[in-house]
């Protein structure tokens, strides 16, 4: 098992979420903890190794030069959790382009910068971390989420081949795809889990397993794990939308 002690995650989505329950659980295994995140402003983390950086991932016009110096002031992250992302749902129809793009930016491109910014500095060390966060959007598409699923199947399909890339550098790489979590992701779409005890996933249950995989032996990946509440009941705000 490795030892949290004196190593330094970085986690983005950090303040609200499963991101903020990674967050937690890392820093009570003693991990030091970057959060990235929009605002903080709510978070409920207070915590002497917890480092909260201000970065909209969705703005990529700016994000490289932001991901660069991350990597140049802090050069010795050992895990990267990438948890940053939303949801649209709809028609293919209803969208946007330019929603598409958002959607795209966020859930998809802005993870590829990040691991490219970090990457280098830990295939270096020949050690580290990379998790995403998926869906089970990821693995099968459903109705009224074509742009979210391609968004998790692509990002699916990037842990897949970095895993690969990654192997002889003593890097690993894993994804974790979450059913329906218990949090306000929900709070702006038309539908949510139902609200018995195992029709929803908890963010603490997320962070358990990224802990599971971070403490997993060298040289052992955990490639895929997808999370499920053992019922899967939605509850829809628009009757026509069931």
């Amino acid at each position: 098992m490795s030892t949290p002690e004196n190593k330094t995650a970085l986690v983005t989505g950090a303040s609200s979420g499963i991101g903020e329950a990674i967050s937690a659980e890392l820093l009570e295994d003693g991990y030091r903890v970057i959060g990235i995140a929009r605002d903080f402003g709510k978070s409920c983390i207070d915590h002497e190794q917890f480092l909260p950086l201000s970065v909209d991932l969705s703005q990529l016009h700016t994000l490289p030069d932001r991901l660069e110096k991350l990597a140049r002031d802090e050069p010795n992250i050992d895990s990267v959790i990438c948890c940053a992302g939303s949801g649209r749902f709809g028609s293919l129809e209803e969208f946007s382009y330019a929603q598409i793009s958002a959607l795209l930016d966020l859930n998809l491109t802005s993870q590829i910068f990040l691991a490219r910014a970090l990457l280098p500095a830990m295939k270096r060390r020949a050690a580290g971390d990379i998790v995403f966060i998926g869906s089970e959007a990821a693995v099968s598409g459903g109705k009224r989420g074509a742009v979210y699923s391609a968004a998790k199947f692509g990002l699916r399909g990037v842990a897949q081949s970095l895993r690969q890339e990654c192997a002889s550098s003593g890097v690993r790489v894993s994804l974790i795809n979450p059913g329906m979590v218990k949090t306000a992701f929900f709070d702006q779409l038309d539908f949510r889990p139902g609200d018995d005890a195992d029709n929803y996933i908890l963010p603490q249950d997320v962070a358990s397993v990224v802990l599971s995989v971070l403490h997993s032996r060298p040289g052992t990946v955990f490639d895929e794990i997808n999370l499920s509440p053992q019922k899967k009941v939605v509850r829809f705000s628009k009757p026509d939308k069931q």
